[in-house]
């Protein structure tokens, strides 16, 4: 048997390991300056990358949006019913198109002439509907309140509307989320659906309407379509049962005459 008691291990020579390492950094170093000064070819992983351009683009469009709904919503009321039950409930939405607090909103909100309707503000100001006009063939109706002040939209033209452009809309989802905000595109145009009424069980044939996948819920009857611009181009008035994100507005030039 061999005896290793006397062997020994060579010292590790600090001078030369120091030496690789300090040539490690100065290589390293030069690789890195020459490929910031285009001297080596700088490998592409094709990873995605968002560039200025892109960024600008998205922060515009979400400017845009936030700037109509500051502007916009104030304008935008909740429309509640009294009954035995419930005291207040509300069960849509509309929006003022006078100062003198004349409101457009669906008639199927405020169909029931037993019933009592009120209008509330986004800043929670109270006002009892005294008037209301149904319209015999849309499903439209005007609401009037005792105010003044209250601020009015800006109507748009809705016969230049485009496929794939983007709209915003302002309710009251499921009457619980009061000034709720969805934005989408413009998906569709001169649709035609038959909506049923909730409240009389009847059915009604809606011409020309404006298909969109911007989200509306149960509570957005009766609230404002907008464009990018701040303007009224349509009233929200149904979704499709059993699908998402197709919804349907009367167009705004529809109204005009009846809102002059």
């Amino acid at each position: 048997m061999m005896d290793y008691s006397n062997i020994k291990l060579p010292k590790p020579d600090l001078g030369a390991l120091l030496l690789a390492i300090a040539l490690g950094v100065i290589v390293a170093v030069g690789v890195y300056q020459a490929q910031i000064k285009g001297l080596l070819p700088v490998y592409n992983l094709n990873l995605p990358k968002v560039t200025q351009e892109e960024t600008r683009i998205i922060i515009k469009e979400e400017n845009a949006i936030i700037e109509v709904v500051d502007k916009l919503s104030p304008a935008v009321v909740a429309i509640g019913v009294s009954r035995r039950v419930i005291e207040d409930a509300t069960i849509g939405t509309g929006f003022v198109v006078s100062s003198k607090g004349i409101i457009i909103t669906n008639k199927h909100v405020v169909s029931g002439t037993a019933r009592k309707f009120s209008v509330v503000t986004k800043d929670g100001q109270k006002y009892e509907v005294r008037k209301i006009y149904r319209d015999p063939i849309l499903d439209l109706a005007f609401v009037q309140v005792d105010s003044v002040n209250l601020p009015a939209v800006e109507l748009g033209d809705s016969s230049n509307l485009k496929v794939g452009q983007t709209v915003i809309a302002i309710g009251n989802a499921l009457g619980r989320f009061t000034n709720t905000v969805t934005a989408g595109i413009v998906s569709g145009l001169g649709r035609r659906v038959v909506a049923g009424d909730p409240f009389e069980g009847s059915l009604e044939s809606l011409d020309n309407l404006i298909q969109t996948d911007a989200a509306i819920n149960p509570g957005n009857s009766g609230g404002p379509l907008l464009n990018s611009k701040g303007q009224v181009i349509g009233v929200n008035v149904v979704v499709a049962a059993g699908a998402e994100n197709i919804g349907f507005a009367i167009p705004i030039n529809s109204i005009k005459s009846l809102v002059d």
